[in-house]
Order: C-alpha cells, then structure tokens, then sequence
C-alpha cells in the first residue's frame, strides 16, 4: 500500500518549557491517544501503510477519482430544479456562519488541531481520545482526568504552526503570529456529558499567552480566558454556549480547553466525559481576507468532501477528509446549472487557490485530492516555499501515532484536471469578471498539453510524491474524453488555435478506442501507449463517448455529427483545422448503448462494468444522460425515475446501491481492488443533479 508517513502527531513526552496559564503550569504537547493530526505539510519519509481510498471519477488505467468564488454573496433562489444540486448548496451553506474546532475525528473543517495538555505533573499525561462516542456524526471527544495520579489537568485546543520546511506541526503558545482571526463570532457551542453525571469540567477559550492579566508572550491571543466556569454535567448530552459577545476575536490561538480538578469533583477517582460538535458561530456574513480560515455566508473557497464520513477503523474512514478534484468539478459544474453560480465560485475559489498554492509545483497541475473543508493552511503554517499551501487529505494512525499521505491523492492524473477545466470555464462564463478562472484553465491546459502522446492522444498524469514524481505512459479513453469537451470549451472562449488542435488530438484517440464490430469503447491503452487495453470494459467511457462526441439517433444509425465533436470549433472548422465530412466519425450510439444494456443493465441501473455485481448510481445517471442525447426520452425519464426513487431523503444519492460494488481496477499504486459502497457520494449527486436538470457536462455548448 503506497502512503507516506506526513505528519506526526503524537509527542512520547511533554516539552521541557512549561509556560503559565492563569496561574496554572501548561506542559506543552500532543494528545497521547487518538490525537487530532493536521493535514497539508511537506512530504516527508516514505513508509508503507495499511488499506486506503477507493477511487471515482472515470475509468483509467488506473482509474480517475476516489470517490458533500466569484460573487461572495449567497445565491438568491436555491438550487431549482434539482434536489440533488439543493443537497450539494447545503454541504457549503453549512460552513457559511460556523467554524468548526471539532466536527468529527480528523475531518478536514476541523481548526485548532494541535493539542497541550496541562497538569501538575507531567509523568502522566492526561487521557483524551478524538475518535470517541461522539453526539452527531461518527465520532466525539472522550476525556479522562485520573485523580490519583493528578490534582489538576486539561487540554488546550491550538491552531499551533508548522515552520517551512518542516513535516511536523507544534503548539504553539505564542511565539510566532498564528492566531486565527474569529472576528465576528458571537459564541462558542459545544455539546457535552459526564460519565455518571457527577463530573464537573471548566471549559473556555482564549488566554493562550497571557498570565491572569498581563502578556507573557510575544503573540498572545487577543482575548484573555474566556471561561463558562465550573460546569456540572449531565449523564446526557447538554449542549453549552461561551458567549464571546465584545471580546476581540482577532488572533485566537487557543481555540477551545479544558480544565478540571480533585477539589471540585469530590468522591471521584475520575473524571471522565465527552465532548462534541464544537464551533464558532458567526452573527452573519463577514469580510473575508483570505488570510487562513475565515467564517461568513460565502466568505472564501470550499471543497465538497468526497463522502459520508465513515466510523473510525474502517477502511472507508481513511479517507474521510478527501476532497476529490474530480468530484468538487463535477459539483461546481452541477451547481452552475442549478443557478448556484455564487455557490459554485466557491469551489471554483478552491481550485485557483490550490492551483497557486501548491506545496512544491508551479506549472499548472492539480493534485488529484484535496483536504475538504477551506483549502487554505492554517495561519502561521508554511510549505517549504516558506508560504501558505494548499491543504492535502490523509488519515491518522494510531498504531504509531503518524499521519499518512495517500499516493493517489498527491498525484495528477489527466481527467481530473479535464474536469477541473470546464469547471472553472463554466464558472467564468458566468462571472465574466473573474478572469483568475479562465487564466487558471489556461494554466491547467498548457500543463496537459506537455502530455501529448506523438502516438495519439494524452498520456495519464503523473503519480507519486514530490519532487519524484513518475510521468505515466497508459493513456485511458476516458481522460481523452474529458479532453475533447475541455479543450473544446477553452478553444470556443479563448479563440487560441492550440486548444482546437488538442480537442482534435484526443478526439482521435477516442475514436482509435472505438470497435465498431461490437458497438463499444475501450478503457484505454497499456504502460505502452500502444496496446489496447481490453481487460476491463467501464460504463462511462461509452456514455461518456455519447455525451462528448454529440452523438444523435439517425436512420443510417452512424449518429456522429463531426463538426459539433469538434468541441467548441466555428462550424467552418476555422479553429480546429480538420475538415468536417472527414471527421463524421461513424460511431453508432445507439449501438453503444445496446451493448451497455446487454452488458452492463442491472436491477433497473447500470454496473461500472460488466460484472453486474451492483448498481453504480453515477454511472446510471450518465446512461440517462446519455439516451437523452441520443433522443430516446422515454428511456431517460425511466432511468431517472428509478434514480429518484433511489435519491435519499436528504438530496445525496449514495455511490452504489450495495458496498464492494466492484470497477475491475486497482486503487493505484496498489494490489487492492477498487470498489463502490453504499455511502453518499459528491460526485453520484452531483450527476444525479445533471440527470434531473437534463444538462450535459461534456456538450461543446
């Protein structure tokens, strides 16, 4: 399993320094159970890890995707017409007043993800574990105070910093400017309970780099303590409030602490009590700097995380945080077309930043995941550039107290950035202002065109960690695809002959994938460029070749109309240089489409492939798509009645109708099969909303 131990989080001992908290000694260092981790740093040594993230997004060899800007207001209407794209809006509206100091366990919205515990001793380190029983979601705090080893003890929840060049954050407590600015907070919730109801806890916030009234430190929080006091819980989950009502919220360093005692909890050999969803809330919108995490109706870039979190311990949770490219594209795509154009501009926002923010590259490629939640890095933790980076995805492990990188998140595969490219095209057709997009497609598509394949085609990205990462030499159908449409779109807007010639490029190889005998497309070529690969045939490759290529019924049953899957060239073919009759290309969609039925249908949806092991839902809402343009509209509106009836009640619609649905790939990098489960998936929704709004992502509109 390829993973790269990224981050530890875990300190073997308290700091030497101790500093002075309201009177009380602050040892300095990391939760010694389950402790938070931070996410997005320099890679580091490469160590072998255990199971990871599934993938989506397409079919390549190896596949696509693993997997809930412009104008800062909020959208006037929500998303109409489509109750999946309603589902997508609420997944950022929820973030518009709230900024979160602990959702879930390792959950990419997470802020103040370094720990000090406090105590009067530090030969035993007070007890909390982060992927506890927790009040909503799938994980709370759990924190424990033995009284026979402690008089006193607690945590501080800080925001930390991590030096450039360094792979390991540290708290901090007030020597480097690292606060987060919470100007605008109102109060901080909480939810908590004791473990028998008798517990009493002290729980605050601010203070960090003060000494009761006087500042001891160079960067001390802007706030001295601001504490609810001695709190007797309840054997139930309560919810509390801190109202920060005139406090100036500027540079919070300490996010969040607790802190209890012998004295106030007599009987007691230990206090023990959980702690969950706790968050700022904000009055309403506020000015964003873009400075770090920021809080506000619209305030600043977003990724969608991929999926549903999963319980911790599974294989399904390592990836938890990921916020696959691929599906936050498809999502802003999908967001754009229900009239969420400020909505999707956030996503958008997210790709610019990650774009120019990249630990280590500058020439125009994406990663293919990025941590969810405000890609940007946290105030006062720096890549080795020695600035602000864009976030990257990873899981906790406890066995050794590291947080892991996965090595399909790091790496750039082409589709992904295809998709990242309409995305971002679309977004500027509709905020013609913001130039910052189109620019960031140009700069993705120049990067994708040093992937030309003199045989045809796009070769597949690159994989792997910095500064080693390999060029692949597969070129996948489904790349190519995303390619025509991408390329297409930025010739049609720029004008630039190049793009044209790139849509033609990889519209040719498309076309070399084609078997006309058996009415299909092939996934793609081997490691050699050349050799078609046969082994796995994927749905979307064919529906996807209907979609991009414009495919129409006719009598003559060759269905291609070669100008339009010239992708955004003048019907003169000025722009793409190829003459039109030469490019009627004889793809029979229809034919396509019955192989599909007699390969891939399966209990009233369509498979990834052709084991009919399950229903792939993103995949059937591409097939309604699909019959959609090929003009058969009774066949559509039976797809997506079946797709409506297996939307879930909340708007998402989940990636598969069963779990280990399988695609015949492997994760990259790895010998484990990559399959689909049932858990709700942004990129399955995000296609559902096209099916239910009736637009085509890959049309050369």
């Amino acid at each position: 399993m390829k993973h790269k131990r990224i981050l530890l989080n875990i300190c073997a001992a308290a700091l030497t320094v101790c500093m002075v908290f309201g009177g009380c000694v602050v040892f300095g260092g990391c939760a010694a159970t389950a402790g938070e981790g931070a996410s997005g740093a320099d890679g580091a040594s490469s160590t072998d890890g255990a199971s990871v993230s599934p993938q989506d997004g397409g079919s390549s060899a190896p596949a696509e995707s693993a997997a809930p800007g412009g104008d800062s207001s909020t959208s006037a209407a929500p998303a109409a017409g489509s109750k999946a794209a309603l589902w997508l809006e609420s997944g950022l509206a929820a973030l518009d007043n709230t900024l979160y100091v602990y959702k879930d366990f390792a959950d990419g919205v997470n802020n103040f993800t370094q720990k000090a515990w406090m105590g009067d001793s530090n030969l035993n380190i007070p007890a909390m574990n982060e992927a506890a029983e927790g009040y909503d979601g799938t994980t709370g705090i759990a924190a424990e105070l033995d009284l026979s080893k402690h008089l006193w003890g607690g945590y501080m929840f800080l925001n930390g910093s991590l030096a450039a060049g360094s792979t390991v954050p540290v708290p901090d407590f007030g020597k480097t400017d690292c606060g987060i600015d919470l100007t605008g907070a109102v109060k901080l919730v909480f939810f908590a309970k004791g473990e028998t109801g008798r517990e009493k806890v002290e729980f605050f916030m601010g203070g960090m780099g003060w000494n009761g009234v006087f500042k001891n430190a160079a960067f001390p929080d802007s706030t001295q303590n601001i504490s609810l006091g001695v709190v007797p819980l309840s054997a139930d989950w309560q919810e509390y409030e801190i109202d920060l009502s005139g406090a100036d919220l500027s540079r919070v360093g300490c996010g969040f602490g607790w802190v209890t005692n012998d004295t106030n909890n007599p009987g007691l050999t230990s206090v023990k009590f959980y702690m969950d969803d706790i968050h700022y809330e904000f009055a309403g919108p506020k000015a964003d700097s873009g400075a770090g995490p920021k809080a506000g109706a619209g305030a600043g870039p977003v990724f969608l995380q991929s999926y549903a979190s999963a319980a911790p311990g599974t294989n399904q949770a390592i990836i938890n945080n990921f916020a696959y490219l691929y599906d936050n594209a498809v999502a802003a795509l999908a967001l754009s077309y229900a009239g969420e154009d400020a909505r999707a501009g956030q996503i958008a926002d997210a790709i610019v930043y990650a774009l120019d923010h990249d630990r280590f590259y500058s020439d125009g490629r994406l990663r293919n995941a990025y941590s969810s939640g405000d890609p940007r890095s946290f105030p006062g933790w720096y890549s080795g550039k020695g600035t602000g980076f864009a976030r990257m995805p990873g899981f906790y492990d406890p066995g050794d107290g590291a947080w892991y990188e996965d090595y399909y998140a790091v790496s750039s595969s082409t589709g992904n950035m295809a998709w990242a490219m309409l995305a971002l095209v679309r977004v500027y057709e509709k905020s013609p202002g913001r130039t910052d997009y189109l620019d960031a497609a140009r700069r993705i598509g120049d990067f994708v065109l040093t992937l030309k394949d003199g045989k045809g085609g796009f070769a597949g990205g690159y994989e792997g960690w910095e500064p080693n990462a390999v060029r692949v030499t597969y070129k996948s159908t489904e790349h190519n695809i995303d390619l025509i449409s991408a390329f297409g779109r930025l010739a049609g807007i720029t004008g630039e002959q190049k793009y044209a010639d790139a849509a033609a490029w990889a519209k040719g190889f498309v076309l070399s994938m084609y078997d006309k005998d058996r009415g299909v497309f092939y996934t793609g070529t081997t490691d050699d460029g050349v050799t078609v690969n046969k082994d796995v045939l994927p749905l979307d490759c064919n529906t996807w070749a209907i979609l991009a290529l414009d495919c129409v019924a006719s009598p003559a049953r060759t269905g291609v109309d070669g100008a339009a899957a010239l992708a955004g060239a003048d019907s003169a073919g000025a722009l793409a240089g190829v003459d039109g009759a030469a490019a009627r290309t004889g793809v029979d969609g229809a034919a396509v489409m019955d192989f599909v039925e007699r390969n891939m249908a399966v209990d009233g949806g369509y498979d990834f492939n052709t084991d009919r092991d399950g229903v792939w839902f993103e995949g059937t809402a591409q097939a309604a798509l699909a019959y959609k343009q090929l003009g058969n509209t009774q066949k559509y509106n039976k797809i997506l009645e079946f797709l409506n009836a297996n939307q879930l009640p909340d708007g998402s619609i989940p990636a598969a109708d069963r779990d280990g649905v399988t695609t015949g790939f492997l994760v990259s990098g790895t010998d484990i099969p990559w399959k689909y489960d049932n858990r709700p998936h942004v990129g399955a929704t995000a296609w559902l909303a096209f099916a239910q709004l009736g637009r085509n992502p890959l049309a050369t509109e």
